[in-house]
């Protein structure tokens, strides 16, 4: 085993594991911290694999702008523990049964791939360089990149309307 799958397996677990801690925190703060841990990690990966724009853009955006807002936001607003008390009964079977699920798909790529060098091939031509990125973004993948603008443009018109306070009186 070489250095670098070595350095590559510890950051997959360092990501893996931060992933759970932010799920299992209970606070919000700590959550959004380690998330931006978990980007991180990411983005390390990422720069190993070749793809140094794609390492930074994770960086920048994600761990940088985004995280970082939503941590200020988490900060002036104020945040609670959550309750203990579960509302729906059903989620806590179907989560563990889909995370079993997902580990024994995960060990089963891990299996079935193991000696061939699909793990940790470096990125293509068409990752390493912003240009060319930009490039086959916007010509070869512009209809799928338009359809995940409009995905998202309606989940935070949603997000939106779902955190409404409705300021009439009477209203529901």
């Amino acid at each position: 085993m070489t250095t670098s799958m070595i350095f590559f397996i510890l950051l997959a677990i360092l990501a893996i594991a931060s992933a759970v801690a932010m799920i299992a925190s209970r606070s919000a703060i700590y959550s959004a911290l380690f998330l931006v841990l978990n980007f991180l990690a990411v983005a390390v990966i990422y720069l190993m694999l070749g793809a140094p724009f794609v390492s930074l853009a994770q960086i920048t955006v994600y761990a940088g702008a985004i995280m970082i807002l939503f941590i200020f936001v988490i900060m002036l607003l104020g945040t609670k523990k959550l309750d203990s008390e579960e509302p729906l009964k059903w989620q806590r079977p179907l989560a563990i049964i889909l995370s079993a699920a997902l580990v024994i798909e995960g060990a089963y790529v891990l299996v079935t791939r193991i000696g061939s060098h699909a793990l940790a091939t470096a990125a293509t031509s068409e990752l390493a360089d912003p240009k060319t990125l930009g490039m086959v973004l916007f010509q070869k993948y512009a209809l799928p990149f338009e359809i995940v603008s409009v995905i998202l443009l309606v989940a935070a018109i949603g997000a939106v309307v779902l955190s409404r306070h409705d300021s009439k009186p009477g209203g529901n």
